[in-house]
């Protein structure tokens, strides 16, 4: 009798230690799973206190002009959600806010705090860095899926990585092992770059979806900051600009160029202004008339020209600014070779500082 006892009880002991011994292996598999995980989602690796820094430019947001913006995710409120404030740096201007982005795919939600003026903004942000979240919001895809989906146009093409790619980010002292995300349309690789483990993809070119001619850039974007700890608050500064300039039309029919002589502009002396009219492939516009205005930064008219003709898409202005400041080119395309722009709005603005 005490033998079977002995017995039965070595045999739990032994089914105890076999028991523990699978469960200690399963953790170790599972744990050794997760560091190569392969998959990512926009938002992965977000971390309190953490910054981000890009440089961002899109189609819809003032024509295209680069700007640059910053994102701290400063903590995270009752519901998850990041609490982020953000800080846009557009020609010298600051604009600041506070995201309140989603943990699922850091969707910059509708009770953010922000202010009217960051509006078009958070709609860049949405349609560039956060563009992904479409097809990759959490728990994510794997870096190595033949097919993320398809992008939501006419005959969509397969969104997906394409391999790996090493790249020199200005955020990182040294190059970094990316994975590429393309699709093709119009002609043209849209690609994105990804570092697993980051929120972000940390650099992206895409393009305009059109059937004729060569397609404008939708966005393009770099990470050219990030750390932890709470960033330095940028700082307004003095408008710098170096012509010429290049800007899109609203519609993006046509591509305004602008440059002077000498290139700093200073008050008391001639400025000559060369302005050039191009079309959606940037090939000159003959037989251009437009509008050319240049007002103060009080919005005082300075020039007022109308209907003046760029006969090879190229015409010539020279004047004297009586006094410093920032002021206002703005260019209207009336018509091209006698066809009216019509309902559409043509134009392109540009802010010049006066020494």
């Amino acid at each position: 009798m005490m033998k079977d006892r002995h017995s039965k009880l070595n045999v739990l002991v032994i089914s105890v230690l076999i028991s523990t011994a699978i469960l200690t292996l399963h953790t170790q598999l599972s744990s050794k799973a997760f560091a190569q995980d392969n998959n990512w989602y926009v938002g992965e690796g977000v971390t309190k206190d953490m910054y981000v820094k890009y440089t961002i430019s899109h189609f819809d947001t003032n024509n295209g002009r680069e700007f640059e913006m910053m994102i701290y995710f400063k903590e995270q409120d009752d519901k998850g959600n990041w609490v982020a404030p953000v800080y846009v740096v557009d020609q010298g201007k600051i604009l600041n806010g506070t995201f309140l982005l989603s943990p699922l795919d850091l969707t910059a939600l509708g009770t953010s705090q922000i202010p009217p003026a960051m509006g078009e903004y958070r709609s860049a942000y949405a349609n560039s860095l956060q563009w992904l979240a479409a097809y990759v919001a959490k728990p994510g895809q794997s870096l190595s899926a033949g097919s993320w989906g398809k992008i939501g146009s006419i005959g969509g093409s397969e969104i997906k990585p394409t391999g790996n790619q090493e790249l020199s980010i200005p955020a990182f002292p040294e190059p970094v092992d990316t994975k590429k995300v393309e699709y093709y349309k119009a002609n043209r690789y849209s690609t994105m770059y990804i570092l697993n483990e980051f929120p972000y993809p940390v650099m992206a070119k895409t393009y305009v979806d059109v059937t004729t001619g060569s397609p404008p850039i939708q966005f393009q974007f770099i990470l050219t900051e990030t750390g932890k700890g709470e960033p330095e608050i940028p700082q307004a500064t003095v408008l710098e600009v170096t012509p010429p300039l290049l800007q899109r039309t609203e519609r993006g029919d046509y591509y305004i160029q602008l440059d002077w002589n000498p290139t700093t502009i200073t008050a008391g002396e001639e400025t000559t202004f060369t302005i050039d009219i191009l079309d959606k492939d940037q090939f000159p516009a003959n037989q251009a008339s437009y509008n050319l205005m240049i007002t103060s930064a009080n919005n005082t008219s300075l020039l007022d020209l109308k209907n003046q003709l760029a006969r090879e898409g190229t015409n010539s202005h020279t004047m004297t600014f009586e006094q410093p400041g920032v002021v206002n080119v703005k260019v209207k395309v009336n018509s091209v070779q006698g066809v009216e722009s019509g309902l559409f709005i043509e134009e392109a603005e540009f802010q010049i500082p006066v020494k």
